[in-house]
């Protein structure tokens, strides 16, 4: 289980997260939605260590992230909302920076490196640099990096971005199987149709503001008849082509 308890984060007087109250249960998927700056990403640094919260706490499995921070980052597997990192680097560099960082025996590497590399089509790609990828590459081999532990918590920031449509198949297989293990994945995605397809709970953030967090079955349940999209954009301030049509039909406006 993960807890984040009034976590807020400031830039100077900008608020990006503002008290965040939140569980994650293990063993499920749970996705973050929101528009841009909506402080999905910054909610997801925080629990990584990419940056350091203003105030409040994170949790995981009962020990506070600020003093076990090492061991925690150890069960974290993290796709950054980027893949624009360690250009420099070949592909077979960067997995095997990312084995040696989480210790892995060389016969554990090769095995799940053969097991993902066939997967992602990346096997063959090994000397080439992250630089010479293109956008869906690069996040192909993020993500391998990510995985290549098999680390208990996956931490996917838009991690179908780029990935073509066999890709994003196969990683939103891969999410499904490793829930049903018993471990734990959480993304974030502006791709509706992914999140209700996927997510055991969501929370949906607004300018910083936790305004929905449960069941997709519950939040489709509060509003019947109406689309997901239609019930979200409600939600995060913003207005359907419908709706705008009908509040100018409502208020005699052609």
């Amino acid at each position: 289980m993960i807890e984040f308890q009034h976590l807020t984060k400031k830039y100077g007087n900008k608020t990006a997260l503002n008290d965040l109250n939140l569980t994650i249960k293990t063993g499920e998927i749970f996705g973050f939605l929101g528009h841009n700056g909506a402080g999905k990403s910054t909610t997801i640094k925080s629990l990584v260590s990419v940056i350091e919260p203003t105030s409040g706490s994170i949790t995981v499995e009962g020990l506070p992230l600020t003093e076990n921070r090492f061991a925690i980052k150890k069960s974290i597997g993290y796709v950054p909302d980027t893949p624009d990192m360690f250009l420099a680097l070949t592909a077979g560099e960067y997995w095997d920076l990312l084995a040696a960082a989480y210790e892995m025996s060389q016969e554990d590497k090769n095995r799940r490196l053969e097991e993902l590399g066939t997967l992602f089509d990346m096997l063959s790609h090994q000397e080439e640099t992250l630089s010479s990828f293109s956008h869906g590459m690069r996040q192909k081999a993020i993500l391998i990096g990510a995985l290549l532990p098999d680390p208990d918590i996956w931490v996917l920031d838009e991690p179908m971005t780029g990935l073509d449509p066999q890709a994003s198949f196969d990683l939103k297989e891969m999410m499904k199987k490793h829930a049903a293990r018993g471990k734990t994945v959480i993304f974030s995605t502006h791709v509706l149709d992914t999140a209700q397809q996927l997510c055991d709970e969501v929370a949906i953030l607004k300018a910083g503001e936790l305004i929905y967090n449960g069941t997709m079955d519950d939040l489709l349940a509060a509003s019947p008849g109406e689309s997901l999209e239609s019930i979200y954009l409600k939600m995060a301030g913003r207005k359907t082509d419908a709706q705008v049509v009908s509040d100018l039909e409502g208020s005699g406006h052609e």
